[in-house]
């Protein structure tokens, strides 16, 4: 329909990306506008709708990145580092908003983000997810509350396939951790453990990695401390609740102003 949301989707022929295709037909209020793949690929061309499964909808795969997003009010992002900072630079000139789920990115690269955020409203989500969001929020307030005898490890599994360790959405729990320790992440974090490590510092914060299979995403925060541990926690069997909170972020936008947002700001966690 005329007034509904026009949201373009980059990976259109990726994972995540028939995901969100799925959610987006499945969804009132929103219409998909255009999908991307790689240049060269064999689905350039093909209809969007009918790759993800739902049947034709009339959009046919484009490698023309730029022209996608002129076409758009809202682009949804979960690729890789580069075509994330392209689609952001696009995005930025074309008036269209962000969905910027991609991970793995450089500080220079997220840089790209607050830039684009001058202009458009930009959600910067390592995780989409509506649980994942609440377990930040959770864990920040458990770091607050709980002192530094009780150590703090961050234990996520993902995939096979994912390229990038610790996940983002283990490093935004240790961003919330750290911000209700009031101390700076990068100051305590511990990623690495190999070898003759010595004791545990106290009040690092730590991470561990598992990979393997089909993982959608699971993220554990352990609190210790003698006697006792506090866990908290969140599981996702299927990638289908990242595309649900990628979509509610895409129809939250419409109306924002320009600046940079996260998933807090879409569920009303913050102003």
């Amino acid at each position: 329909m005329s007034g509904d949301l026009k949201i373009g989707i980059l990976g259109g022929a990726g994972r995540m990306g028939q995901m969100n295709i799925r959610q987006i037909s499945m969804t009132d209020g929103c219409v998909l506008a255009g999908a991307t793949g790689r240049p060269g690929s064999d689905v350039v061309g093909q209809d969007a709708g009918t790759l993800a499964g739902v049947g034709s909808l009339g959009v046919a795969i484009t490698d023309d990145t730029a022209a996608m997003i002129a076409g758009t009010d809202v682009v949804v992002d979960f690729t890789l580092p580069d075509v994330a900072v392209e689609a952001a630079q696009l995005a930025a000139q074309a008036g269209a908003a962000i969905i910027a789920g991609t991970t793995g990115l450089s500080p220079a690269q997220e840089a790209e983000y607050e830039k684009a955020a001058r202009h458009v409203p930009v959600v910067r989500a390592a995780n989409t997810s509506v649980g994942v969001t609440l377990l930040i929020a959770l864990a920040e307030q458990a770091a607050n509350l709980l002192g530094v005898e009780y150590d703090i490890e961050v234990l996520e599994m993902h995939h096979r396939h994912k390229i990038d360790a610790p996940s983002g959405t283990a490093l935004a729990l240790g961003e919330g951790l750290a911000r209700g320790r009031g101390v700076n992440l990068e100051d305590v974090k511990q990623a690495v453990r190999d070898g003759h490590t010595g004791e545990r510092k106290a009040g690092d914060i730590g991470f561990a990695t598992l990979r393997g299979g089909d993982v959608a995403g699971e993220h554990e925060v352990i609190f210790a401390a003698e006697g006792e541990r506090v866990l908290l926690g969140h599981k996702a069997s299927s990638r289908q609740v990242f595309a649900a909170g990628a979509i509610r972020a895409a129809l939250w936008t419409k109306g924002q102003s320009p600046g940079l947002y996260n998933m807090r700001h879409v569920l009303g966690f913050e102003d």
